[in-house]
């Protein structure tokens, strides 16, 4: 099977990524404002309930189907066995979970209307197939799927969604969305399957490595999940569960611009890992690391540099407590990047989830026991601070197994020129942040005035990856606008 490049998988990829959180960045500013921060925060609440059973119900198939069928992209026959197991054995553990999150949650109660909707969220991964394209690394499949989908869920969010009373209509839309989306999936499975008889299906052999990577999935949904529940269990408050909600879009999206990477070098690793290639798997963890140093950096330090007048314009009256969450989430994007190099790309891809997984679970208890701690007194903020300690954790563990492949040492040394031309950025967006006032204009001209310092100072430092990102773009738009000059000569 032919396979696409890195880099036009990365694109397909960064693409698919930011099709996930595109819809929650525009709608934010009117949904604040439409909605109110009380029905966010109880959208934010009831959803992280919801997420706990499509985790539970979905089991570990995602990140293990991702690795098998990218260990067997060659085989036909073998990956189509793989993906009637686990689609199997995933549909039926849904089908369980949607029982019992009915009997529990959607029966009785204030909020039952709002999770007999979120329903929805649990069949819609029932027919989740995507981690089935990525591990034969057709991204291209899920990007356009996504496009039409949150294009047309953004038409009817404008058009349906006018007041705080239209939350559950605003629901069924988010919901309704990834439903059609999965759906639409299921017509591209014919070129890509064989057919397998039902007896050769050995579902059970299965169970065991799909828990085992089930096991750190349930941990790393503390960090996007738990907080909220804690926050609104601990301080019965939903107005700051909505703050929280609201900070942790803007930080999520940038999140997903580092896991676009990921997602592309999990596949490629792990077939690399397969074949014996470790040249190919240094060379993709060296890719990674200048990647992620390249934008967590600039990331972290531009939004502490210019929340304090985003947060106004953009979320608009009553969400002053955003600025503070997002300050104190920022840095988590350093500590995810890495870990997401260290654990899922390198111990998960290679076979050994057991440290991974021993990993996950520790950070998740740091997390639990600080959000105690920290939520009582300082809220959101309490929240943000647990979690970027608990992936620091997470990150501290991982590098003591992956010192084999890369001493801290290298892995810091391919920071230092971004380090540096961070800086630089900060001081000037800061001071030119300071001067200007309140709109959208102007933290567009403050995000462009730190790009350009971010990249003038990489160039003046020689960063060569900059070069190597650079140079196949140049070459790319010189070669088209030879063959556009050819076709216009005749």
């Amino acid at each position: 099977m032919k396979k696409n490049s890195i880099k036009k998988n990365f694109i397909y990829s960064l693409i698919y990524q930011l099709l996930i959180i595109l819809l929650p960045l525009i709608t934010t500013p009117y949904l604040s404002r439409v909605l109110q921060a009380e029905s966010i925060g109880i959208f934010g609440y009831t959803l992280s309930i919801v997420t706990y059973f499509v985790m539970l119900g979905s089991l570990g198939v995602s990140m293990y189907g991702q690795r098998e069928i990218a260990y067997h992209q060659n085989d036909k026959k073998r990956a189509s066995k793989v993906f009637y197991e686990l689609f199997i054995l995933r549909f039926i553990s849904l089908l369980i979970a949607i029982l019992f999150f009915y009997l529990i949650y959607g029966r009785v109660g204030t909020y039952a209307p709002y999770y007999r909707i979120l329903i929805i969220q649990l069949v819609a991964s029932m027919l989740d197939i995507n981690w089935f394209f990525q591990g034969l690394e057709e991204f291209d499949k899920t990007v356009i799927r996504n496009l039409v989908v949150k294009v047309l869920s953004l038409f009817l969010i404008f058009t349906l969604v006018k007041k705080p009373e239209d939350l559950g209509l605003y629901m069924l839309i988010y919901v309704g969305a990834e439903l059609i989306g999965n759906l639409s999936m299921i017509f591209y499975l014919p070129k890509y399957l064989v057919r397998v008889p039902f007896k050769e299906l050995e579902i059970k052999k299965i169970i065991k490595p799909v828990i085992l990577l089930f096991l750190p999935q349930i941990a790393i949904q503390i960090y996007t999940v738990l907080d909220k529940t804690m926050i609104g269990f601990i301080t019965s408050d939903m107005v700051e569960v909505g703050y929280y909600e609201q900070a942790q879009k803007v930080v999520r999206a940038a999140m997903l611009v580092l896991a676009a990477l990921q997602s592309v070098m999990n596949s490629r690793i792990a077939n690399a890992y397969h074949e014996h290639d470790e040249k190919e798997i240094k060379s993709c963890l060296e890719k990674s690391f200048d990647f992620v140093w390249l934008l967590s950096i600039p990331m972290v330090l531009g939004f502490i540099a210019i929340v304090s007048k985003l947060v106004p314009w953009y979320y608009g009256n009553g969400f002053d407590g955003v600025t503070n969450i997002i300050i104190a989430t920022a840095p988590i994007l350093i500590a995810i990047g890495l870990n997401g190099i260290t654990g899922v790309q390198y111990l998960v891809q290679t076979g050994r989830q057991n440290v991974f997984t021993a990993s996950v679970i520790v950070g998740a208890l740091v997390n639990v026991l600080l959000n105690i701690i920290l939520i009582h007194y300082y809220k959101g903020v309490g929240a943000a601070i647990a979690s970027v300690l608990a992936e620091t954790t997470i990150l501290a563990i991982q590098l003591h197994y992956f010192k084999g492949q890369f001493r801290l040492r290298d892995i810091l040394k391919r920071s230092i020129k971004c380090v540096l031309s961070g800086i630089v950025m900060f001081v000037v967006v800061a001071f030119v942040t300071n001067q200007l006032s309140v709109s959208i204009m102007n933290t567009l001209i403050e995000v462009v005035i730190g790009i350009s310092v971010y990249i003038a100072m990489l160039s003046l430092l020689r960063y060569q990856f900059l070069k190597d990102i650079w140079n196949p773009i140049k070459q790319s738009i010189g070669v088209k606008l030879k063959r556009g000059g050819h076709h216009a000569n005749h």
